[in-house]
């Protein structure tokens, strides 16, 4: 089972550090796995609300996340999407963005000769509206499961009461509008207010759009089976609902993709070995750990998994739209989330332990 899921992500890793070595020697290879892993680490929470929402797929959209979504994860996000941001917020058509990105200034200097910014720095100038729009749509994830009526709680003393006021019709879209506001008028400077409104604005959009779409299908796909004979249920989601919930799952890949793809520039600013290191070999081992969740049940055994993920996912999005007026050091993104995913895998641990001496009893 392990091999059959990882194996595949083995080998792309040895084919993505061999061709960082013909890149740009040892000191590539090096920088291509620390990349890796820096990937792997900030997107274990990213990799567990995968699962959720993967096991409500059918085998073939399954199938289409590991194939087509992982080239758009490789391709799409961890190196056109760079390029797509110095091309719109330079003016450079795409090649010329490239070659910026190959060939940057001297002795790591932020401008050319000519006063010129380097790709590095209007990637990071970029930072306020790319944090805006990942932090808001995250957001939105956050509190729509966190204010969802559930019969399983984890931290019980603080979900049950958010689930009673969670009955306000648009409570999430007040309280992610509210906290977009205050970010764009206390936190963002002067200059980025406008920016960071309408990035965000556009991110709760997505949200809103893909989501609903996606439930919107499978409502009807759901009524549908009690009044009419038909395709099964699996085959509609996958006619329907698997599309949309294929598409929400990408633009979920995406946000969480964000803070690695800027976060990566303090490593190195190569477009090339960004790909490799981020796309390749981490999001390969994402999706494979997704994968491995979902065959192994363990998001059924380990309930409470669910649920630290999402608060993972809530303390990114308030890490994201605080760094867009202060800079948050990667290693507390990736601690904060570490530190709940264990936290909620060891309180399930207990739960199992608890379930199991009752039975015996």
């Amino acid at each position: 089972m392990i091999l059959r899921i990882f194996g595949m992500s083995f080998v792309i890793t040895i084919a993505a550090l061999i061709a960082a070595f013909f890149y740009g020697g040892p000191t590539a290879v090096v920088l291509t796995l620390i990349l890796g892993v820096l990937e792997v680490s900030l997107s274990f929470d990213n990799a567990v609300i995968n699962a959720t929402v993967l096991r409500r797929m059918s085998e073939f959209w399954q199938k289409m996340f590991l194939t087509v979504g992982i080239v758009i994860a490789v391709f799409g996000m961890r190196l056109v999407f760079p390029l797509a941001v110095v091309w719109l917020a330079s003016g450079l058509n795409p090649i010329q963005a490239l070659d910026l990105a190959l060939n940057p200034p001297a002795n790591g200097a932020e401008y050319f000769a000519d006063g010129s910014p380097s790709y590095e720095t209007i990637i990071t100038d970029a930072h306020p509206q790319i944090a805006a729009f990942g932090g808001m749509f995250l957001l939105m994830l956050f509190l729509g499961f966190i204010f969802d009526d559930k019969e399983i709680t984890w931290l019980s003393w603080i979900e049950r009461p958010l689930i009673r006021i969670g009955k306000l019709e648009q409570l999430p879209v007040i309280i992610a509008t509210g906290l977009l506001v205050i970010t764009a008028t206390f936190i963002a400077h002067e200059d980025e207010t406008a920016t960071v409104m309408i990035a965000g604005a556009l991110g709760m959009i997505t949200y809103i759009a893909v989501n609903g779409l996606g439930e919107m299908f499978h409502t009807d796909d759901e009524a549908d089976d009690d009044t009419r004979s038909g395709p099964s249920d699996l085959a509609k989601v996958a006619g329907k609902a698997g599309f949309f919930l294929f598409l929400y799952l990408e633009v979920l890949d995406a946000s969480f993709s964000f803070d690695g793809v800027i976060g990566a520039f303090a490593i190195t600013a190569d477009p090339i070995i960004i790909a490799l290191g981020l796309g390749l070999i981490g999001a390969m081992f994402v999706r494979s750990l997704t994968v491995f969740l979902v065959r192994q049940g363990t998001l059924s055994d380990y309930v409470y998994l669910e649920h630290g993920a999402h608060w993972a996912i809530g303390a990114l999005a308030v890490i994201l739209m605080y760094s867009i007026g202060t800079p948050v050091p990667e290693i507390v993104t990736g601690l904060v989330g570490v530190v709940l995913i264990l936290a909620s895998f060891l309180s399930s641990v207990l739960r199992l332990r608890r379930a199991k001496a009752v039975e015996t009893v």
